[in-house]
């Protein structure tokens, strides 16, 4: 069921790492990432604002299981900023894999937010790294353009799409998740997880606008 929500200049669309690793043929494939391109599309012709966020990690990140001896992918580690899950290789500069799926069409995005690139900490968030402490920009960078809700779609609805619309509701947006736009990894219960959190800090999940 679509949401009646008019969509303002005040609004603005995030769409998190719609990338090639993420979907079905990548290293780190979201179960049917793919499908979420044409809904994407959709809804972006919606917002007269769109940013992209890309991750970029450089050979060799910390978050990668193949530095780290012994470890396999999907295990944690404890990093200096806390639990860190291991992941394969993937979202590497200057890759294809890094690239954006050749079938998103978001000509009028007017950023893409780079994250994900320091070698020592992983970032799901838009809005800060894992750290959280260290921010991306992202939120001054809405704040002066007087943006004061966001909406969220892309990969995953349990990790980045999930740390994106937490981050940006603590920094004082409102936001709403478009489901119909993500899917989700769903470790350990990963999914039932976000849905409690974004219940505790009022983000609103709506089918579809």
């Amino acid at each position: 069921m679509s949401a009646n929500i008019p969509i303002t200049d005040r609004d603005v669309l995030l769409v998190v790492d719609v990338q090639n690793d993420f979907c079905p043929t990548g290293m780190l494939p979201v179960q049917r990432g793919d499908e979420v391109v044409p809904v994407v599309n959709r809804h972006a012709e919606l917002f007269r604002h769109v940013v992209l966020t890309q991750d970029w990690h450089p050979p060799s990140h910390h978050s990668f299981a193949s530095v780290h001896a012994g470890q396999n992918p999907f295990e944690t580690i404890t990093a200096a900023y806390g639990p860190q899950i291991l992941w394969p290789d993937h979202c590497v500069q200057e890759t294809p894999g890094a690239e954006f799926h050749e079938g998103l069409a978001v000509p009028h995005a007017q950023l893409v937010l780079r994250k994900g690139f320091r070698h020592e900490v992983d970032s799901y968030s838009a809005f800060y790294e894992n750290d959280h402490k260290t921010p991306t920009g992202l939120a001054g960078y809405l704040r002066e353009r007087g943006f004061t809700r966001v909406f969220v779609v892309g990969l995953a609805f349990d990790f980045c799409v999930r740390f994106t619309a937490e981050d940006a509701r603590r920094t004082g947006f409102d936001v709403v998740v478009i489901e119909e736009g993500c899917r989700s990894i769903d470790m350990e219960g990963s999914i039932a997880d976000t849905r409690a959190s974004f219940g505790a800090l009022d983000v609103r999940l709506v089918d579809a606008l």
